[in-house]
């Protein structure tokens, strides 16, 4: 980590997001929308459901985890005029755009930029936050995911 602080990148002086809830990123092509086992309990009792339902009804096995079925669309199943479950919505989620194939390079970057309206509204998002929500966007193993994201929680609120 101590080399990616040290190297220069387009994002060095931070950059502003703030969520919209447009829903570029929840809806498109289908994709995979993975939720670490340790978010299941949490989303499933802001939904006021079983476990077991939860999973039944909108969870399929991906990995060593499970990812949210989506619409034949492409939407996930949890979106519709906004993000239902926004504030225990997953990791991957809460990491978009600052995903790591997103900031690979500003070309890709500028793209991204003119489809999600969050990009370039909101607060300033800092270079080492940057580069956490990076690490939290590959899908580390469940415990380290579960430290980061305990930790992004403290930057948040810092």
């Amino acid at each position: 980590m101590k080399k990616l602080n040290k190297r220069s990148y387009f994002f060095d002086n931070g950059i502003c997001f703030e969520c919209q809830q447009c829903g570029f990123c929840c809806t498109g092509s289908p994709g995979t929308i993975y939720v670490d086992k340790s978010e299941v309990s949490s989303i499933a009792k802001f939904l006021k459901i079983p476990v077991t339902n939860f999973k039944e009804k909108y969870l399929y096995p991906f990995k060593n985890s499970y990812s949210i079925r989506e619409h034949s669309d492409g939407r996930c199943f949890f979106y519709k005029d906004g993000c239902k479950i926004y504030s225990v919505r997953p990791g991957q989620c809460s990491s978009y755009p600052f995903w790591f194939t997103n900031l690979r390079s500003e070309k890709k970057w500028k793209s991204v930029s003119k489809e999600c309206r969050g990009i370039g509204q909101g607060r300033l998002h800092s270079k080492k936050k940057i580069q956490f929500l990076i690490i939290i966007s590959i899908n580390l193993n469940p415990i380290t995911l579960l430290l980061l994201f305990f930790l992004l929680k403290i930057i948040n609120s810092i």
